[in-house]
């Protein structure tokens, strides 16, 4: 009787197990988060979707402003083998929509009350005629300014809130032989400074006309040629091996203390977190120059692509739930240097740049000063960023090329198709 009572103990199990395995999937996720935090942070997901039984196939593809893993996307959906998910965000959502290949998640959105937990500045984002198509996983603050506290110490000189102070700073740094700004040469990360430019020196109407409406005469006008001047002056407080330069390895520099500031998004407090530093002893995060009542926002998301296998697309309905769970939000964001986009999140665990921008963030949804990143795919058509983006470089690579040069190349650049 035992044994027969452990035989049938043992096929249950069996059956149990078989269940379960019919039920498990694969998930193959396009990303490319692959420097110290950002890994972390892609880490703290894949155990998440391991946990449920499901099998994860990482498809990581280096390059920080993800054109690289965009360009390996198209391929792979153009011959017919989509990932389950893809990094993917802003107005690009819309365009792969459009295509017909992106499914649409509105039974998890509706079990997890995305609406009630998401912005509306968010969730239309995430959203193609009415139906979710996507799962936010965070939000970046990208007008951030990183500052090393013994470099200004050494140089005798302070954090700087205009524009003004902050070249009185740059000059006090480099005089005491410190790099006064920590850059890297690729387009996306010089048009990151850019927008920050734009909106310290111009203001949040301004920025909302030139770098999202892309009207003409605000492209051309005298208030684009101020910024363009200031935006160049930075180049000068750069060192000459920028050219090329990954952000991480410029972050490093202002960490290490051989450069005293970087003009970069709130990823960067991934890489001083994942260093051992601490907030407010070892680093400063503030504001960039005169953006201190404004927020430039870049939101991570996935993508979830039209699938031919059940259970992969139970995985694929899996992945999206645990993006939008509390525990993962908290987890993610603490590695990633960005913060929760579920609202109501506890902030007791963040460190006092999150709860900062945490802050400004909900301020900023109330009086309208938030403002998408062009420099992150948030703002515009893909076609008019890309081309945009390659007038700013050659501006600030060119010694030849005038502040109205590049201003009437910028506003030929954003009627691209």
């Amino acid at each position: 009787m035992t044994q027969l009572k452990q035989l049938s103990q043992a096929a249950a199990l069996c059956a149990l197990m078989a269940a379960g395995a019919a039920h498990a999937g694969e998930v193959e996720v396009l990303h490319w988060w692959t420097s110290g935090g950002e890994a972390k942070a892609a880490t703290a997901l894949k155990a998440t979707l391991q946990k449920q039984g499901h099998t994860w196939k990482d498809f990581a593809v280096a390059g920080g402003g993800g054109d690289s893993a965009m360009t390996v996307l198209k391929s792979r959906v153009v011959s017919g083998n989509a990932p389950a998910a893809a990094q993917i965000k802003g107005p690009s959502l819309q365009e792969w929509a459009a295509e017909g290949v992106l499914t649409n998640v509105d039974a998890v959105a509706k079990a997890g009350k995305w609406d009630e937990v998401i912005p509306p500045v968010v969730a239309n984002i995430m959203k193609y005629k009415g139906h979710y198509i996507a799962a936010p996983v965070n939000v970046h603050r990208v007008n951030w300014l990183w500052v090393n506290p013994e470099a200004l110490k050494k140089a005798g000189t302070k954090l700087p809130t205009t524009w003004d102070e902050f070249f009185v700073t740059a000059e006090a740094l480099k005089k005491a032989g410190i790099i006064p700004v920590a850059h890297g040469g690729q387009n996306w990360q010089d048009f990151t400074v850019f927008e920050s430019v734009a909106l310290g020196v111009g203001g949040v109407d301004f920025y909302k006309k030139a770098l999202v409406q892309l009207d003409p005469a605000t492209l051309t006008g005298p208030q684009m040629e101020k910024v363009l001047t200031t935006f160049k002056r930075i180049k000068d407080y750069t060192d000459k091996n920028a050219p090329g330069r990954d952000w991480n390895l410029a972050t490093a520099m202002v960490i290490k203390g051989e450069a005293g500031m970087q003009l970069m998004g709130d990823w960067a407090k991934g890489e001083f977190i994942a260093a051992g530093k601490t907030p407010g002893k070892d680093f400063i995060c503030a504001a960039a120059p005169g953006t201190q009542k404004s927020f430039t926002f870049n939101i991570d998301s996935f993508a979830l692509f039209k699938l031919k296998n059940a259970a992969n697309e139970k995985a694929q309905q899996d992945l999206a739930t645990a993006i939008m769970s509390p525990e993962f939000q908290e987890l993610f964001n603490l590695n990633k240097g960005s913060i929760p986009v579920r609202t109501g999140m506890k902030m007791d665990k963040f460190d006092d740049c999150a709860k900062q921008s945490a802050a400004d963030f909900a301020a900023d949804a109330k009086t309208g000063t938030l403002v998408p990143s062009i420099a992150h795919g948030m703002a515009v058509p893909a076609a008019a960023e890309g081309a945009m983006k390659d007038v700013v470089s050659q501006f600030w690579n060119s010694d030849k090329m005038t502040a109205k040069d590049a201003q009437t190349r910028l506003a030929a650049a954003a009627k691209s198709k």
